[in-house]
């Protein structure tokens, strides 16, 4: 299927002949900052409030809003959002020789019932997340780095499943 028609213009798939079938997606994005910076999220103590509470609504918010940010993107029925967070062990920094960084991953998973996937939604969260993240914390640390964001999984529909290697 093509987002262009045999004229070459952009133009909304047409997905009403597919069938229902069960749909989801997880991806992630990856929040690098300063150790300090992961201290304050852990701890609860940044000025702005809780950061994952607030990046987690954010998320979970960007997810049902998502054809209103992609153009050719339907909208479907989000009938299941989990925005979740994991730290990764503090690594070496290749910008900084000898310094630490802290990781911070957000999870997303999309379901639903529909002719079409959530994979745009699920990574549309991750990184409305991230960048959430990002937002409650700037005033401590503007040197944070979002991404990766990718397509972990996905499974449903007549491509059928995916799973990032």
């Amino acid at each position: 299927m093509s987002h262009f028609d045999a004229s070459g213009n952009a133009h909304m798939v047409d997905v009403s002949a597919k069938s229902v079938t069960v749909r989801e997606a997880l991806a992630s994005a990856e929040i690098v900052m300063a150790p300090a910076t992961a201290d304050v999220i852990q701890s609860a103590k940044a000025a702005k409030g809780d950061v994952l509470a607030v990046a987690r609504l954010a998320g979970i918010q960007a997810t049902k809003l998502t054809s209103q940010l992609i153009p050719l993107c339907h909208a479907i029925p989000i009938e299941s959002v989990s925005v979740d967070f994991s730290w990764k062990p503090n690594a070496a920094s290749p910008a900084a020789a000898g310094a630490t960084q802290a990781t911070l991953v957000c999870h997303v998973r999309v379901r639903t019932s529909a002719k079409t996937g959530v994979e745009m939604e699920a990574m549309t969260a991750a990184s409305i997340a991230a960048l959430t993240v990002y937002d409650m914390v700037k005033s401590i640390d503007r040197g944070i780095e979002i991404g990766p964001v990718v397509l972990e999984a996905k499974s449903g529909g007549k491509s059928g499943d995916y799973r990032r290697q």
